[in-house]
């Protein structure tokens, strides 16, 4: 019917059918043509030799980099992209004015560290002796492990927010460590609550030793200056207890009293390595009415040494595996589930965090688990089940499974041990306070990650809510 009508169309009016025709083909020829040329713009504009030069250009989903300057010390600078990278350049575009005599002009401008740039090749700096690194690049061309530390490891302004959220702020720095056999074990928190109205915040830390199945409590508590927080941590001082990052070292000084009844004396020098590789960056969940939920690893596996003593007994910590990480956010009414576990070479963390319901949807939050190994991280997966079998209300195992591209992992954790905690800010739907519980127990490891197949059994560590 198409064509019988194109055709009467044709013998009634030649004329104006072909010059239909043509512009109807012009117009498909323009638009190929713009496509074409748009294609090659968007290639053009990708390109790392119009960025700055080199053969990758690493970027964020939205914008710039997060936390940049760790992904070019312990991500681009661990083994397997090191041998293979000569040089890499962080660089950021941002829009100024210019303004004279009442007007004002937009105006483009890219900042990066000139050393770097030319070690990437980039020309637009090739030729110019003038632009030379101001001493702040350092931080860039020659990052060192503790500055990478400390600035993962900040502490954070407190955001204004709801009332309902604001009292409950708190952010801590946590260790753990257990011997090789199993037998010892330590939990360790630093923790410093919400703003007071004096210009001080609640700071307490506390410390758990499980020794052959028994569990002993030792805190102490004062207040400390918000402003020093905010400007000092991770360095800490909180009753006599302190906290230093030295180098690729966390150094820990510890004066703490046994709670209840006996009251003795604990104290303890303790030192955990923070090897290269071994740290997942900072991550935020954000959600209604201000409400957030930070978390980062410093040191997901690492060595300890020195010892903590109690009167006349000294117990050493050498050959000691430990642990570090930090949190900090909103916590009225939030629980999570989350465990760790070292094995051979590889280490594993795994989480989920259940906002209240005003803040975001509990169900719509995923789980994540991050393997690292020897040289960083290796797999990564949002796509994660951790389900809780219980006998009588009390967790016995918890199976663990997680799928991504590069990864498929099973585990199942068998509890030994549980330590509960009456915490006040999560409570159940009818308001009763819930018990956190600090799980010990055995990991039976198996699955792919990266290249890697691997099978093992080892201890961990796990964390839930009843």
């Amino acid at each position: 019917m198409i064509l019988r009508l194109a055709l009467r169309s044709l013998g009634v009016q030649p004329l104006r059918t072909l010059v239909l025709a043509a512009g109807f083909g012009l117009g498909i020829a323009v638009m190929a043509a713009l496509l074409g040329v748009g294609e090659v713009i968007i290639e053009q504009a990708h390109a790392p030799a119009l960025r700055g030069g080199g053969d990758l250009v690493v970027s964020g989903v939205v914008s710039g980099v997060a936390n940049a300057r760790f992904v070019l010390a312990q991500v681009l600078g661990a083994p397997g992209f090191r041998e293979r990278s000569v040089a890499a350049s962080p660089n950021r575009k941002t829009l100024l004015y210019l303004v004279k005599d009442g007007s004002s002009w937009p105006v483009q401008v890219r900042g990066g560290v000139p050393s770097l740039e030319r070690a990437v090749g980039d020309p637009e700096v090739a030729g110019i002796g003038a632009w030379v690194d101001e001493p702040a690049d350092r931080a860039w061309s020659h990052p060192q492990p503790e500055d990478i530390l400390r600035d993962i490891d900040r502490f954070h302004q407190i955001p204004s927010v709801a009332s309902g959220f604001r009292s409950s702020w708190a952010e801590w720095l946590y260790f753990n460590g257990r011997s090789s056999d199993g037998r010892l074990r330590f939990y360790l928190t630093f923790l410093a609550g919400a703003a007071q109205s004096d210009g001080t915040r609640p700071a307490l830390v506390r410390l758990q030793l499980d020794r052959d199945g028994r569990t002993t409590n030792y805190g102490a508590a004062a207040p400390v200056d918000a402003a020093d927080l905010l400007a000092r941590a991770p360095d800490l001082d909180i009753a006599g207890n302190r906290v230093r990052v030295s180098g690729a070292q966390y150094r820990l000084s510890l004066a703490l009293d046994e709670e209840g009844g006996a009251r003795r004396r604990l104290e303890g020098d303790v030192t955990l390595d923070a090897p290269p590789g071994q740290s997942l960056p900072p991550a935020a969940i954000q959600g209604a009415q201000g409400w957030v939920s930070g978390y980062v690893v410093p040191v997901l596996s690492g060595a300890l040494h020195g010892s903590l003593r109690i009167g006349s007994e000294t117990i050493a910590l050498d050959g000691a595996a430990g642990y570090h990480d930090h949190n900090w956010g909103f916590w009225e009414g939030v629980k999570w589930q989350w465990g760790q576990v070292a094995g051979g070479d590889l280490s594993i963390v795994f989480g989920r965090v259940f906002p209240p319901p005003e803040a975001a949807d509990p169900a719509r939050v995923p789980g994540v688990l991050g393997v690292l190994g020897p040289g960083g991280p290796i797999a990564f997966s949002t796509d994660v089940t951790i389900t809780e079998h219980n006998d009588a209300g009390t967790p016995r195992q918890i199976d663990v499974r997680a799928h991504d591209s590069r990864l498929d992992m099973r585990m199942t954790f068998t509890v030994e041990e549980s330590v509960a905690t009456r915490m006040g800010l999560t409570r159940a739907a009818d308001g009763t306070p819930m018990q956190f519980l600090q799980l010990g127990g055995t990991y039976r490891v198996t699955g792919r990650a990266g290249d890697r197949t691997f099978a093992f059994e080892t201890r961990g560590s796990a964390e839930t809510f009843r």
